[in-house]
């Protein structure tokens, strides 16, 4: 408990640094195109629209989803898996990446993750507007169950910050751990509920397993706020695994900040 106070405190300290680190990591990222950080949106958008086609005039494997095209429903889960799978690239190399803040200036450790999460939910929200104008554009109007999708975001936010702390840690210690979750990258996309609705499982255990899943929980969530209409509260059981799964992520990330934080320059 001491030491995620202390983590706590850091970012309570530095916060006006940690969101412009935020901002610089944006413009880092897309620096030297000519279109700058557009290519954050512009990357997403046409792979939606490359699904869209394939599976509307293509391969035509998905049929309406609670009245909405196909298409359409896949989009939310798939916007909320672009944040998530730029957490499991980045978050796990953020410190490598950022390695000057902790050799050569005297920069908190702890709120390298954050900050790279950060950016990347900025650019989630920006798709996210985008998402709700496609809804709009199909006739399908705002309901008041898109309020709680702000709830579902802090809720991947606050996860998958904690697992970059945890995974940048454990990746600027070695590069086989960087290696080894770019190489469940794909797995994870395909055992998730990304590409079809995890409550269509026939199999009660598999199912409930699944949902052990952080990336499962918030593509569903989404889902639930734009396509299904449910509230956050109707699904006790899935959010107290979330809750569990967050805790922890917290205790795991706090852990190998104990463990490994004095070795972290050394090895840098």
């Amino acid at each position: 408990m001491r030491t995620l106070l202390f983590i706590l405190k850091e970012h309570f300290v530095w916060r006006g640094q940690i969101i412009l680190l935020a901002k610089a990591d944006i413009i880092k990222t897309y620096s030297g195109a000519a279109l700058g950080w557009a290519w954050a949106l512009i990357k997403p958008l046409i792979t939606i629209f490359v699904f869209w086609f394939a599976f509307t005039y293509g391969v035509r494997v998905g049929g309406d989803v609670n009245g909405y095209p196909f298409a359409l429903w896949m989009i939310p889960g798939f916007m909320a898996w672009f944040y998530m799978s730029e957490m499991l690239r980045k978050g796990t190399d953020a410190i490598r990446r950022y390695r000057f803040l902790v050799t050569k200036m005297k920069f908190p450790v702890s709120t390298i993750p954050t900050f790279v999460s950060l950016a990347h939910l900025a650019i989630h929200f920006i798709l996210m507007i985008i998402v709700a104008l496609i809804f709009v554009a199909m006739g399908h109007m705002p309901s008041i169950y898109w309020l709680q999708l702000f709830l579902y975001m802090a809720l991947m936010f606050v996860f998958w910050t904690f697992w970059g702390l945890f995974a940048a840690l454990l990746g600027s210690m070695s590069k086989d751990f960087i290696n080894l979750v770019r190489a469940l990258n794909t797995a994870i996309f395909w055992m998730s509920g990304i590409m079809y609705d995890v409550n269509s499982i026939p199999n009660e255990t598999i199912k409930h397993i699944m949902y052990f899943n952080p990336v499962t929980y918030i593509a569903t969530g989404y889902r639930n706020c734009f396509i299904y209409h449910r509230w956050i509260w109707e699904e006790p059981k899935q959010l107290m695994i979330y809750f569990a799964m967050t805790i922890a992520m917290i205790i795991l990330a706090v852990w190998s900040y104990r463990k490994l934080i004095k070795e972290i320059p050394d090895v840098l």
